[in-house]
């Protein structure tokens, strides 16, 4: 993080989002799980989606294999504080603009509980990206093959397994019955712990139309024959997920039905999940899983049936999911910092303090790329203005400091996080937290993993009258600052 020598994209929070709206009919509302107060599906524009990742920073992308990833998928946030996922598709993929517009489209209207729901997308030139919900704990594969902490419950992984067949359900009562490569990482977990299914695997991987980037051991038989994937191959996927939830390991399916034949369920089962279960529950979960597997697709059950045979063998249903995974809820927090405690108590004078403290340390790191010809009087005037600007925010004139932040922000030579921050700051404390959000979301723009721009959010948000977009905002910045922590310890 460092003053860099760009001008920032131009972002404004209390301004309309000026993304075209696309029209799509009101799905009818078959069940209570049924999303209808959600938004509209939409196209965005580019410039909406790099304010939204911080210009897609690398820090912000929270797919699998990182940057090496033939498509990318990136966290961010919305003018109006939602919190997004963005895939942004290799250049290679979908050349055909009419149709992958034609197939956002039609995912788009999907409005459900049980997905990762596809909000919008944007198409122009070589550019293909789709924009989600966005899930914050992680997926199902992390949870179940790399826990941490502890290990998936029995009751966690049966409502995994209910919550999947019922999005399975929807879809496929949608008319969008086809999913793409299901398997345990297009299983995400939401802020309260629950499980969603990706409705990224709702479209086609790419211009070849590949269903399946897993091994082929995993693969549908019927696939392998054909080329295509059927309702049918989706619940031979739903099988392999099952064998996943039951073993804790990614088994082949041809591996574990000679296990399921030899009748040795105790080889199948996770041995975290001794004493959690009783024979006649694990006995079920591999049938229906087998049923799923059979090599003639005609014979393997659909999601509505599915659905029917995992209700009965649910268990705690009253505990709350985030407690089963062990996960923070969006409502508790880990031990605040001095900061984040005066963040969340709104104390203006002790975050003042601690910003004239810290001065201009998280500015340091990166190199001022100008050229000789640059360091000439117009520069050294923007200097001034900051050092003016700095002596009057030490000196608590934040009318003077919002003036002389703003000249040195005007010129647009140089962009300095702190500076963003210290006038959001001054906007905070004079009663203009529209403006101190905007600052705050520029500082994140500038620096995406800076812990301060995030509690300056916070408290901008609080004074706006969004509190949970605020607590949202807390917790973000107490991650960061706690990652920050963790890595300078480590050093």
């Amino acid at each position: 993080m460092g003053i860099q020598c760009s001008r920032l994209m131009p972002c404004c929070v209390d301004s309309q989002v000026k993304a075209s709206v696309i029209e799509t009919p009101d799905a009818e509302i078959e069940d209570s799980s049924e999303v209808s107060n959600w938004p509209t599906f939409r196209e965005f524009t580019l410039e909406q989606l790099k304010n939204a990742t911080s210009g897609f920073a690398v820090e912000n992308i929270v797919s699998e294999h990182g940057e090496k990833a033939p498509n990318v998928v990136y966290k961010g946030k919305l003018e109006n504080q939602m919190r997004i996922a963005v895939k942004r598709f290799n250049r290679n993929a979908w050349p055909d603009a009419r149709q992958f517009l034609e197939e956002a489209r039609s995912v788009g209207q999907l409005r459900n509980q049980r997905l990762a729901n596809l909000l919008g997308c944007f198409c122009e030139g070589d550019e293909r990206l789709l924009v989600a919900e966005y899930m914050p704990n992680e997926t199902l594969a992390k949870h179940l093959f790399h826990w941490e902490t502890q290990p998936m419950k029995w009751a966690m992984r049966l409502r995994v397994v209910l919550h999947l067949a019922q999005a399975l359900e929807y879809c496929t009562s949608k008319g969008r019955a086809l999913y793409h490569d299901l398997n345990a990482y297009r299983v995400l977990f939401d802020e309260d712990g629950n499980p969603r299914l990706s409705s990224f695997g709702l479209m086609k991987n790419s211009r070849d139309g590949k269903s399946y980037s897993t091994n082929l051991a995993f693969t549908p038989p019927e696939y392998l024959r054909t080329g295509r994937v059927t309702p049918e191959s989706v619940i031979y996927s739903f099988g392999t997920l099952l064998l996943d939830l039951l073993s804790g390991k990614h088994i082949p399916p041809s591996h574990a039905l000679d296990v399921i034949r030899g009748r040795n369920l105790q080889m199948l089962t996770d041995s975290c999940l001794e004493g959690q279960f009783s024979d006649d529950d694990g006995t079920e979960l591999v049938r229906l899983a087998s049923r799923c597997l059979q090599y003639e697709p005609r014979e393997r059950p659909n999601p509505k049936s599915l659905v029917a045979a995992l209700a009965p063998l649910q268990k705690e249903t009253e505990v709350p999911s985030h407690v089963l995974m062990g996960i923070q809820h969006s409502t508790t927090f880990a031990s605040l910092s001095p900061l984040g405690e005066a963040c969340s108590r709104k104390d203006l004078t002790a975050i003042h303090e601690v910003l004239e403290n810290i001065g201009y340390k998280d500015d340091e790191g990166v190199a001022n790329e100008l050229s000789f010809q640059m360091w000439t009087d117009q520069m050294q005037e923007t200097l001034n203005c900051k050092k003016k600007g700095d002596v009057a925010f030490r000196q608590k004139d934040f009318r003077l400091a919002i003036e002389c932040y703003t000249q040195f922000i005007d010129a647009g030579t140089m962009v300095s996080p702190t500076v963003y921050a210290r006038r959001s700051m001054c906007y905070l404390i004079s009663d203009m937290p529209q403006e101190a959000l905007n600052d705050a979301m520029q500082a994140q723009v500038v620096s995406p993993v800076w812990h301060i721009a995030s509690y300056l959010q916070s408290v901008a948000l609080t004074a706006l009258g969004m509190e949970n977009e605020a607590q949202a905002a807390l917790k973000d910045g107490t991650t960061l600052e706690s990652k920050r922590s963790a890595t300078t310890k480590q050093k």
